[in-house]
């Protein structure tokens, strides 16, 4: 009797939705917060905005005229393919139930199972999460774009990155925020500064190295082509960023608002740094160098962002402006590595920094959240720099397979004809700006 009334339970659900079932009494679906769902909705457009059009800009205005157009395309082909393998399968292997400590199920295939669901502890439906993590799984390939501008082949950029989101991205997510075995050691990675920008840091000093140098580099001046441009990408990225890491509070609560706050005060100090250190420096004050050091500033308060005071902000902001700046020089002029748009020195550094100093900021002493019970800043320091070193090497190894993988079906590079006449005409057959 028993048998035969489990065996009926189970037909039925495997025919009736969560919402008919829930009508009929059978099920329980948990409620959610109207007003935190509200915002994860917004915040997730905010971050999609960082990439189209926030990151297009920065990026495109800093490459010469020929390549603009190059940068916006290659943007919007790495967003649409990254939301389709998040989709499909990348947020399962991410963040389902079922799995291990290195990678998940494909339980949530196709987002199966997600209508009508909330993760446990949170306040929203489990789709507006996915879609939430989905913008980030979005920008962080992007961030990469700017080590092999002006030289990458179109088919071997999409190719490449397809293959990093799902081999890197993905089972860097399950570790850390998926509850994979780094999250079991108690790292903290608030917003993104382990999962986005050291692995896309890491990968982009990797990507530059394996292309090689642009024709001219570095004796050919390569000046941005429109600072203007750079500047209103900066803004857009600063302002989506609000989304990023306020999000990332997953409410709309006191710890979004301490985020931002957070978010926008250490962007801010990092900019007057960079600006200081031009000035003292070159004698000038530029606007490329003010929107560089505001993102060195976001980067590395990313992963810091809930869990430290404004104190604490303010002082990692300005050692992103000092640190970040000096890495700059250090990358390109002394060791004459063409990561084009300094992606590994901004990004990757600025995350790994951040990542490591909230185990001290995070110090209740210092204006920060404390630490969970049984951790210290010596034993929580420990995690984050184990946590940083084991995604580097990660991600720098499995680039370095990646690259060389799809290489072998796609070159890496046009041909010094194309990369004389630009991206824009030889890969997309257009022109950015047609003055005539």
């Amino acid at each position: 009797m028993i048998q035969k009334i489990v065996r009926s339970a189970l037909v039925l659900s495997a025919v009736m939705s969560a919402p008919a079932m829930a009508q009929a009494g059978l099920v329980t679906i948990p409620e959610t917060n109207s007003g935190d769902s509200a915002w994860i909705l917004t915040a997730s457009a905010l971050v999609l905005m960082m990439t189209l059009p926030g990151l297009a800009l920065f990026y495109g205005g800093l490459v010469r005229a020929k390549n603009f157009l190059s940068v916006l395309v290659q943007c919007g082909a790495i967003a649409a393919i990254a939301s389709v393998i998040w989709i499909v399968i990348g947020y399962s292997l991410a963040f389902s139930v079922n799995g291990n400590g290195f990678i998940g199920s494909l339980e949530n295939f196709m987002f199966n199972g997600l209508l009508d669901s909330v993760r446990e502890g949170q306040t929203t439906g489990e789709l507006a999460f996915a879609l939430f993590q989905m913008t980030f799984a979005i920008i962080t390939p992007a961030l990469i774009v700017g080590a092999w501008v002006e030289r990458a082949r179109f088919g071997w950029v999409v190719a490449f990155s397809a293959l990093w989101s799902l081999l890197i991205y993905v089972p860097v997510t399950r570790w850390v925020w998926g509850g994979g075995f780094l999250a079991e050691q108690g790292v903290i990675d608030f917003a993104g500064g382990i999962v986005v920008h050291t692995t896309a840091g890491v990968s982009a000093l990797v990507v530059a190295l394996m292309l090689g140098k642009r024709i001219g580099f570095p004796k050919t001046l390569m000046l941005p082509h429109s600072p203007a441009l750079t500047v209103a990408g900066a803004g857009l990225l600063w302002v989506g960023w609000f989304g990023f890491n306020g999000g990332s509070a997953l409410a709309a609560n006191d710890a979004a608002a301490s985020a931002i706050i957070n978010t926008h005060v250490g962007a801010s100090v990092a900019a007057i740094v960079w600006m200081v250190i031009e000035r003292i420096k070159v004698g000038k004050a530029t606007a490329v160098g003010f929107a560089t050091g505001a993102v060195a500033g976001l980067a590395t308060i990313t992963p810091a962002a809930g869990v430290i005071g404004p104190g604490g902000a303010i002082i990692l902001g300005i050692l992103a402006g000092l640190v970040c700046f000096w890495f700059v020089g250090l990358i390109k002029g002394t060791l004459k590595i063409d990561d084009s748009l300094d992606v590994f020195a901004v990004h990757g550094i600025g995350g790994m920094l951040g990542s490591v100093l909230l185990a001290v900021f995070a110090s209740e002493a210092l204006g920060g959240v404390g630490y969970a019970e049984g951790a210290g800043m010596a034993s929580q320091l420990w995690v984050q720099v184990k946590a940083v070193a084991i995604v580097g090497v990660y991600s720098a190894v499995v680039t370095l397979i990646i690259g060389y993988m799809v290489s072998m079906v796609v070159p890496m590079r046009v041909s010094e004809d194309q990369e004389r006449d630009g991206l824009d005409i030889s890969s997309h057959g257009e022109r950015a700006w047609d003055l005539d």
